[in-house]
């Protein structure tokens, strides 16, 4: 810290981690490693089968691809810093690098949390317009939509960046969090931070729940739509197994954010906000993959070629 006219100005913050305890944390460190490893590895594995097998050349695994990206580069926001913290009692971290983290964490949040609207909005055309798919899923409008989330996130990311860092700091320095992030910062705050909180609560709610509800409703059409209009048990469980995926990681990820940025900040716990942080920005990324891969056999049948591949490869 510096002091200025007999205040002192807080220029670096003091990360208190997932726990409160100071001590170096061996066992926290390698079950945390291994979680992120698995992320690496697995949503490495999807993005090189998506760009390297032409059979996956189509829509739906060019946003699970971005997917997938989004995932590693998520984790890799908050993980690596964490994981130094669990090996040493020097947690700090200096007052850009914080206002840093918080933007990308905000900015690869958001993305994810409009790509699995389009992608909901993807398997919608796929299985309630299959005849009009090719005509309306073209590579214009998914390249558009990519961009134009990517985009929409990088500016709602700047919003709490540039709200954030014009905020006073002069007190304690400590953030009860893993990671920056608004909430624990606005609680560090000196001055007034109710527009900083009505943005958290409202914008920042807005864009996770009316993807989340887009998402809904997509899947809700769906459900009807075969109800309905299939016949074959084979194409209906086809339809479902595919949705049931995609669900799955809509469910893991918009449940926990909806529950920390929806809820009024007089009502939450920074406790229990550092567990349900874990979930979606750590665990979930690492399940992403497991869950694609298990559940979409094209992927199965994608990535076993290309280990027979690889194998093939090294017994040249």
């Amino acid at each position: 810290m510096k002091v200025i006219s007999n205040q002192t100005s807080v220029t670096e913050f003091f990360l208190l981690g997932v726990t409160d305890i100071q001590e170096p944390q061996p066992f926290l460190f390698a079950v945390f490693i291994t979680i992120y490893f698995v992320n690496i590895t697995g949503n490495g594995a999807i993005l090189t089968i998506v760009i390297s097998d032409p059979r996956l050349h189509l829509p739906m695994y060019f946003f699970l691809g971005n997917l997938a990206c989004l995932d590693i580069c998520y984790s890799t926001v908050t993980v690596p810093k964490m994981l130094e913290h669990f090996l040493s009692t020097g947690k700090t971290i200096s007052f850009l690098g914080c206002i840093t983290q918080l933007h990308f964490f905000h900015f690869l949040g958001t993305t994810e949390s409009l790509l699995l609207a389009v992608m909901a909005f993807d398997r919608f055309v796929a299985i309630c317009k299959p005849l009009h798919y090719s005509v309306i899923m073209n590579r214009q409008l998914c390249t558009l939509m990519a961009v134009t989330i990517w985009i929409i996130a990088f500016l709602h990311a700047l919003l709490h960046s540039v709200m954030t860092s014009r905020l006073r700091f002069c007190g304690s320095n400590q953030i009860h969090h893993f990671f920056c992030d608004v909430k624990p910062l606005l609680e560090l705050a000196c001055g007034n931070t109710e527009l900083n909180l009505w943005l958290l609560n409202t914008v920042t709610g807005t864009v996770a729940s009316v993807p989340f509800f887009l998402t809904f409703l997509s899947y809700f059409y769906i459900i009807m739509y075969l109800f309905l209009k299939t016949r074959s048990c084979s194409m209906l469980h086809k339809a479902l197994s595919t949705c049931a995926s995609h669900f799955m990681v809509v469910v893991l990820f918009y449940a926990p954010v909806i529950f920390t940025y929806i809820r009024p900040s007089s009502g939450s716990s920074l406790d229990q906000d550092r567990i349900i942080a874990i979930m979606y920005s750590v665990v979930t990324p690492a399940l992403n993959p497991l869950i694609y891969t298990l559940r979409n056999k094209e992927v199965r049948s994608a990535l076993c070629r290309k280990m027979r591949r690889w194998f093939r490869l090294d017994k040249i």
